[in-house]
């Protein structure tokens, strides 16, 4: 029986849809908005999710950095707060203390800058430069693909030489080989010696500067102007079967004894893992998220208002027949139902238009932000619960006056 009544309410409210297309069409264009906005939204943060989780497999687990002041914003080193100021720089020296380390297995101090590589005439954006040392690939992975790494005597001097990412090699040299040829860096001349594959899941954020070369850390030094508050940062290895805990206990005690503190002080540095990283990239794209949400909350209650609206504006026009389905037998609770039904029949509409176009703009996404990910199922299928939930609970009031219409008034109606 309920079976029929579903059916019978879904026939009707599909008729309705017919006669009354324009007016159906905008009550559940806040419906369709809000669904699409909870996929798109659920595509975005599952994709970037997915591409940090890679990019922590490449650099490992167990990799942990250490940074002269942990910001999830950037400082700005002409305006550093006190307790910022105090804190010593971090140094080449430290970090080849702790490589020295029983329980390390590699360790090393990086930059990273933003500069123009320009080549006959050729010049691109500003792109992301690593100094680093000739391990460079253990954190980045990838492989090189033409040429060589530095050799130590490049890395101890300073050397002006460069491994230049393969999407740069392609930009600035076309068919050329680069090995060999100066390329300019911020103006300053570097020699390439080798060409880096980077693997196509390393992070990397829409509208920020793409990874482009590594040079010697201390040629970073020499040739460009370092952020040394934001820009410089130790990476650490323990070694295998070496706990994360364990090699961090072991570089803290080595960077304390270095820099002259005492049972009691404060650390002069900060510790970040992997798991912290992750930590904090889900603590910002949940607040991202729930601010979505909100959005789409708004546009769905919008779009169950309007169905509220259209199904008040329903039931009067079909007072007639409302009183006519009474007087032949009809109970308040058929009336009731039927009326849910066509309600939830709309919204249920509205989501499954805004679950194809949710799945469009996540398809878009992926090939645009070049996420492996697809749009997660359960997006889709609470989008579908949700819109269902929406025409009922905004279906109520107006079914509710259907069902208790007098059946002879209505019958008298006009």
């Amino acid at each position: 029986m309920a079976l029929h009544s579903v059916r019978e309410g879904w026939l009707i409210a599909l008729d309705q849809l017919r006669a009354n297309k324009l007016r159906s069409a905008l009550t559940i264009l806040g419906v369709v908005i809000g669904i699409a906005t909870v996929m798109a939204m659920a595509s975005i943060v599952t994709g970037f999710r997915e591409q940090i989780v890679n990019t922590l497999e490449v650099v490992g687990p167990t990799t942990f950095r250490i940074l002269r002041f942990f910001s999830e914003a950037p400082l700005n080193p002409d305006a550093l707060p006190r307790e910022v100021r105090i804190r010593p720089k971090l140094a080449p020296n430290e970090a080849d203390a702790i490589a020295a380390l029983p329980e390390i297995h590699y360790s090393a101090i990086w930059t990273q800058v933003f500069n123009r590589f320009e080549y006959a005439g050729v010049r691109t954006q500003n792109l992301s430069v690593f100094g680093a040392d000739d391990r460079f690939m253990e954190i980045l992975g990838g492989g090189l693909v033409r040429g060589r790494a530095f050799t130590t005597t490049e890395l101890r001097s300073g050397a002006p030489v460069v491994v230049v990412e393969q999407r740069t090699v392609d930009r600035l040299f076309g068919p050329l080989n680069p090995v060999g040829r100066l390329v300019r860096i911020a103006g300053h001349p570097f020699r390439v010696v080798g060409v880096w594959q980077r693997p196509t899941n390393i992070f990397e954020v829409p509208g920020t500067p793409e990874m482009a070369g590594i040079v010697p850390f201390e040629a970073a030094r020499r040739s460009f102007l370092i952020d040394e508050v934001n820009a410089l940062i130790i990476l650490v290895k323990p070694k295998p079967g070496v706990s994360v805990a364990r090699a961090m206990d072991a570089a803290t005690l080595q960077l304390r004894r270095m820099r002259g503190l005492r049972v009691g002080d404060p650390n002069t540095f900060d510790l970040l893992t992997s798991d912290q990283v992750l930590s904090i990239f889900d603590s910002l794209t949940s607040a991202f998220f729930l601010v979505m949400l909100v959005l789409s909350s708004i546009a769905l209650m919008v779009g169950g208002i309007g169905v509220m609206a259209i199904m008040m504006v329903s039931v009067t026009s079909r007072t007639r027949e409302i009183g006519l389905r009474k007087a032949l037998g009809a109970t308040r609770r058929a009336i009731l139902w039927q009326f849910l039904v066509e309600a939830a029949t709309l919204t249920l509409l509205g989501g499954m238009i805004g679950i194809v176009l949710g799945l469009g703009v996540g398809e878009a996404l992926k090939r645009l932000l070049a996420f492996t990910s697809t749009v997660p199922v359960w997006s889709a299928v609470i989008a579908t619960l949700v819109s269902v939930t929406v025409g009922l609970v905004f279906g109520i009031a107006p079914a509710a006056r259907a069902a208790r219409l007098d059946p002879v008034e209505a019958l008298r109606y006009e």
